[in-house]
């Protein structure tokens, strides 16, 4: 069975029923005659944001439209389609239209700039780019760069002189399934890596893959048909998408808000019943600092329904956990890991049974193997601090056009994940770092990530990122860049205080008052950080804020 077929058989089966939902706080409301004009039902008022939704039946039907315009414009099977959107509700369609024509969806991250666009649009041999308006300025400048993207369709209005208008021209095409036959071993997609290390690698996957990923997020969550998810993070990014497999899986409603703050989030799990709801780190720190401000009433809401958080994408401090079962101590919580060359969350989760193991980010997921392993390929014992390993269903088929990259991470079936990890006794994983990010100060290996989530309990802490810096004597020393809650006042001497439980050596040597950049899927930013203050511009740090 290949992914579409479940699309297919909700469409069957639940025509009418509502499969997205996207709430958008600041649409414009001016836009929503075009809306109904493409099928799509908006409701709204002039308190309420902006709302549209979509059956399952509209949603197949959609992406057969799609997979007609692509197949009649003479694309075939393995031509690159490029999707560059915001959340909205056309980005499943696009995605699964693209799927059905047998060509292979290539999402692009939305932060990127015209030059990252430009590159990844050539590495991976994109033909046909749909776009929206936001990203009409920065495709603009590269057009004379994009003679192989010759079919280029655009979501919204005004339509540049240099596309076609999407609703317009899937509108000329039929509705029913298109005559393309799809096997689990065809390629279906190629996500990018989030380039926290330069210009990001193609990475490529087939249908297999996808609907592995389903299996596997269902069986985590145990989505059934009464479930409403709400879905905040990028869809181009595996870990939004596969989360939301869960949903396609159990033929249930998913929301798509386009908006990450508290009273927005704590809204629409109200409003529209949400069950599930996957954050990120910054988002739930935000979520409990409104409630304990005081800024957001608990007491204005309705979440007797919502059964069930969980956090991926980056370590997760446990400190935020116990802070959150404080707050909601009837929520199920669960923390998954996996990386876009495993077609992100769920080769490691911690399962919700374990709350008792906070802090590790669990065994081996569902059709998954994972192991700590050391340079030379063999297993470590429990302890022992190695490379996580992991093998199953959604490892990628290697990096496009790019073997050498893929032999250094691809051995004997086992995708190894650049993260340092140890195992305990009873086989819980615990993340202990980036291999690359791992700070060796005088001989000594220091783990930032266990500086951060130490320095995270500090209450006047809202975020913090360890990096290293050179040092002339050590080599490097851990230097903690610290982000301090809102309105909060507090000095280096007060961090050195609190580092005292530290051993001396794990206590940071630079202490430095400064925003924690994270990117779209929560992740720190360390490249920028070291880039800022790493290369002889080290600026005096602040003593009191």
């Amino acid at each position: 069975m290949v992914i579409t077929q479940l699309l297919e058989r909700n469409a069957r089966l639940y025509r009418d029923e509502i499969a997205l939902v996207e709430v958008n706080p600041s649409h414009e409301r001016d836009q929503a005659k075009t809306w109904r004009e493409f099928g799509l039902i908006e409701r709204s008022s002039p308190n309420a944001p902006y709302r549209r939704e979509m059956s399952w039946g509209h949603f197949d039907k959609k992406a057969n439209r799609f997979a007609n315009l692509l197949l009649s414009r003479g694309l075939k099977r393995g031509t690159k389609v490029g999707i560059l959107l915001m959340n909205c509700l056309e980005w499943l369609p696009i995605y699964f239209g693209i799927l059905k024509a047998g060509c292979l969806a290539v999402p692009l991250n939305f932060r990127y700039s015209s030059e990252e666009i430009r590159y990844c649009l050539d590495l991976a041999d994109v033909e046909a780019l749909v776009f929206g308006p936001e990203f009409t300025d920065r495709i603009e400048p590269i057009l004379p760069d994009l003679g192989r993207v010759k079919l280029r369709f655009f979501v919204g209005r005004p339509v540049p002189s240099f596309a076609e208008d999407y609703r317009e021209m899937i509108g000329y095409c039929s509705c029913d399934a298109p005559p393309v036959y799809l096997e689990p071993e065809d390629l279906a997609a190629i996500y990018f890596s989030s380039g926290t290390t330069g210009f990001p690698k193609a990475i490529l996957h087939n249908h297999q893959a996808l609907f592995a990923s389903c299996l596997t997020e269902q069986h985590h969550h145990g989505q059934s048909r009464d479930d409403v998810f709400l879905c905040i993070p990028p869809l181009y990014h595996t870990g939004a998408k596969m989360h939301w497999f869960g949903s396609l899986a159990s033929a249930s409603r998913a929301v798509l808000l386009r908006g990450v703050s508290p009273e927005w989030i704590l809204r629409t799990v109200t409003e529209e019943k949400c069950t599930i709801v996957w954050l990120l780190v910054p988002w739930a720190q935000d979520i409990l600092d409104a409630i304990e401000s005081g800024q957001v009433n608990l007491e204005h809401y309705l979440l007797d329904q919502w059964r069930l958080m969980h956090i991926g994408a980056q370590p997760v401090p446990p400190s935020l956990i116990h802070r959150w079962k404080n707050v909601f101590p009837h929520h199920a919580y669960d923390t998954n890991y996996g990386l876009s060359e495993s077609l992100g969350p769920g080769c490691v989760h911690l399962g919700v049974e374990n709350l008792r193991k906070v802090g590790a980010i669990g065994k081996p997921g569902y059709l998954w193997d994972a192991r700590v392993m050391d340079d030379a390929g063999r297993e470590l014992p429990p302890g022992e601090v190695g490379e996580l390993a992991v093998r199953g269903p959604g490892v990628m088929l290697g990096y496009y056009k790019n073997p050498e990259a893929t032999a250094e991470v691809l051995r004997d079936g086992w995708l190894f994940t650049g993260d340092m990890a140890q195992r305990d006794e009873e086989g819980f994983l615990y993340l202990v770092d980036r291999k690359k990010d791992v700070v060796i100060s005088g001989g000594e290996n220091i783990y930032p990530v266990q500086i951060e989530d130490f320095l995270r309990r500090y209450d006047k802490i809202k975020d913090v990122a360890v990096i290293g810096l050179p040092d002339a004597r050590l080599g490097e020393i851990a230097a903690a860049v610290i982000q301090l809650k809102e309105g909060a006042h507090c000095t280096e001497e007060e961090i050195n205080a609190f580092c005292q439980e530290l051993p001396r050596y794990k206590r940071p040597r630079k202490i430095i008052f400064d925003a924690v950049p994270r990117n779209p899927t929560g992740k720190i930013e360390k490249p920028a950080l070291r880039e800022k203050y790493g290369r002889g511009r080290l600026v005096e740090a602040q003593t009191t804020h």
